[in-house]
């Protein structure tokens, strides 16, 4: 299963954060083909909870793409939806990352793709959404499913906002 991660937290060309994070994956639904999309999420906004909350989505498309290709085209989508990369975990219009690529490992080593994502067990707002799309999905590397790990975060504090 290859699965992509979208999240938004400021409007972009009048659109607000839970169109966009629809848009995003119907530009990768173009690109890739199918694309499968989970319900949406509203999460507060992480490492500073003042700034606008994030709309999370998670998404499983089949593509004949490369990982590094497939990430190649969502940075192009995230820059045709406006956004900018100057300041990590800021406030953005777009943020699209790849989660898994089938049952590939990687340490990102000299510079490249680290698969699957690193912080996948740990965040709230890639398991909820994937919960709804793959809830027996299974890391690669800690064979944990997506269900267990949600289970197990101590905190949690995501609202599903559309069916």
């Amino acid at each position: 299963m290859i699965l992509v991660a979208a999240g938004s937290s400021l409007p972009f060309c009048t659109r607000e954060s839970n169109d966009l994070v629809l848009d995003a994956f119907s530009a990768l639904g173009r690109a890739v083909g199918q694309c499968d999309i989970s319900p949406l999420y509203e999460t507060p906004a992480w490492p500073d909870p003042s700034d606008p909350p994030f709309i999370n989505a998670v998404a499983a498309v089949s593509t004949t793409l490369s990982p590094e290709a497939l990430l190649a085209a969502l940075h192009a989508i995230e820059a045709g939806f406006g956004r900018k990369r100057h300041e990590k975990n800021a406030p953005r219009t777009l943020d699209l990352d790849l989660l898994a690529y089938h049952e590939e490992r990687r340490d990102g080593a000299d510079g490249g793709l680290i698969l699957p994502h690193p912080g996948i067990a740990e965040r709230e707002f890639v398991l909820a959404p994937l919960c709804d799309l793959a809830p027996d999905w299974r890391h690669p590397i800690t064979g944990k499913t997506a269900k267990s790990m949600l289970e197990a975060l101590e905190e949690r504090s995501a609202r599903r906002i559309s069916p």
